[in-house]
């Protein structure tokens, strides 16, 4: 009696979607270590530095929505590809451009609008990937590992960072940055494929795990009458969804939190909290591992709860009482005197921020299906303007009122991101209307 072959090529490839994540927050994080030099060789001071961070989420919040057709219409595996290579070229230009050039400001704004551009596609095409080859019961395990990746890429990076500056210079950071992705981007290639069904190294067994755990979906799918349009996006549906304009303002309270680390909790631990260079790179990686590791451990949590309670709980219900411990963290850190226990406690504040993370993820996927891509671009779009918007504004805040206040801001918005969330339906795909009634839908 012939034993079928197990493969397990889904975690693989998620697995390589973490290094990918990784590999893209530390394309755009690289700049807030190299701040310092870049600042003071450019003539910088905060606020322009704000505006240069705030090109790159523009950029990247404008492409959302094209970055989701892209994924829907020619699959995760060629866009994703694609974008690797346009942010790699982005980052050689930022490692090129001289000082000396007139305008060399506005330059570097440009080409951070375009790695923005580039980056867009990152996760509405590793939310494809989930669509199509995570079954649902899986959904916030891998999610939680691809942004787990974010922590990583910005976490793990700064003591290396930091050595490289210090013996190359602040532009050998962005060719070192550019190189990596082009070799990990390369690999996603050789190694992936849009569906299941076109890879060569799946075996039959796996095959029917994927298609079994994601059959409700497509069953769902199939009951509709109207044909889709040429695209194969069920556009309608998801504009008349009635939670989704509060997943796009939780998903904006999240990304503005998210970024005051990401953009100037450096800058924060060493110039107003007063450690050194070394100091404050060591704790600047703090919140970034706290993120890896809490956005693991809510995607575990999330499915389990899942299991045990459904999806309301599983997702949103999780969701809303993490965003409600950050805004305590946050809170209670930024008030505290003492620096190193400020930085311990706004790091588990950007832990329990991740928390969420796979969640607004996961119910993207759970509502949208084969229209993920788009469904979550959009959603997607909401949180780069908050991180846009936090930014330039935090400093200025910082400059009027304390940096205090900046942070009691940002924990307003997380109690208001943990309100949207109870609102929020995953258990009701796009072929039914929030009152139950069925919607509008075909096909994607």
């Amino acid at each position: 009696m012939s034993v079928e072959r197990r493969t397990r090529v889904r975690y693989f490839l998620a697995f390589w979607l973490f290094v990918l994540s990784g590999v893209a927050f530390l394309d755009r994080t690289n700049i807030s270590i190299a701040s310092l030099q870049i600042s003071a060789e450019y003539g910088l001071g905060n606020q322009r530095l704000g505006w240069v961070f705030s090109a790159f989420l523009i950029g990247y919040a404008v492409f959302q929505l094209p970055a989701g057709w892209l994924a829907t219409r020619f699959g995760p595996r060629k866009v994703l590809t694609g974008g690797v290579l346009w942010w790699a070229i982005a980052t050689i230009l930022t490692a090129v451009l001289p000082s000396s050039l007139s305008h060399a400001v506005v330059l570097l704004i440009l080409i951070r609008f375009a790695l923005g551009a580039g980056e867009s596609v990152i996760y509405p095409a590793a939310n494809q990937f989930v669509a199509r080859w995570i079954p649902v019961e899986e959904r916030g395990f891998v999610n939680g590992l691809i942004f787990a990746g974010v922590g990583a890429g910005s976490g793990l990076t700064p003591p290396l960072l930091i050595w490289i500056i210090t013996h190359h210079g602040w532009r050998a950071v962005f060719w070192f940055s550019s190189i990596l992705g082009l070799v990990v981007g390369l690999v996603w290639w050789y190694i992936s494929r849009d569906t299941p069904d076109e890879h060569p190294s799946i075996s039959q067994l796996e095959l029917r795990e994927i298609h079994e755990g994601i059959s409700s979906e497509s069953a769902t799918a199939k009951a509709s009458s109207d044909k889709p349009d040429s695209q194969g996006i069920s556009w309608k549906a998801i504009f008349q969804r009635r939670d989704l304009p509060a997943l796009m303002m939780g998903y904006f309270s999240f990304g503005y939190i998210a970024w005051i680390f990401f953009s100037w909790f450096f800058l924060y631990m060493s110039e107003v909290r007063g450690l050194d260079l070394r100091a404050s790179a060591i704790f600047t990686m703090l919140p970034f591992l706290s993120m890896t590791v809490f956005s693991l451990v809510g995607g575990i949590l999330s499915d389990r709860l899942t299991r045990w309670y459904g999806l309301r709980v599983g997702r949103c219900t999780l969701a809303s009482i993490a965003l409600a411990a950050t805004a305590a963290c946050l809170v209670l850190g930024s008030h505290t005197r003492e620096p190193r226990l400020a930085a311990v406690i706004l790091a588990v504040g950007a832990g329990t921020l991740y928390i969420s993370q796979s969640s607004f993820w996961s119910v993207s996927a759970d509502i949208a299906g084969r229209n993920s891509g788009v469904f979550s671009s959009i959603v997607n779009m909401g949180g780069q303007i908050g991180a846009a918007l936090t930014a330039s504004l935090t400093p200025w805040i910082a400059e009027r009122f304390g940096w205090a206040r900046s942070f009691d801001l940002a924990a307003v918005l997380a109690i208001i991101s943990a309100l949207c969330w109870l609102t929020v339906h995953p258990e009701r795909p796009l072929t039914e209307k929030a009152d139950r009634v069925k919607d509008e839908v075909y096909q994607g």
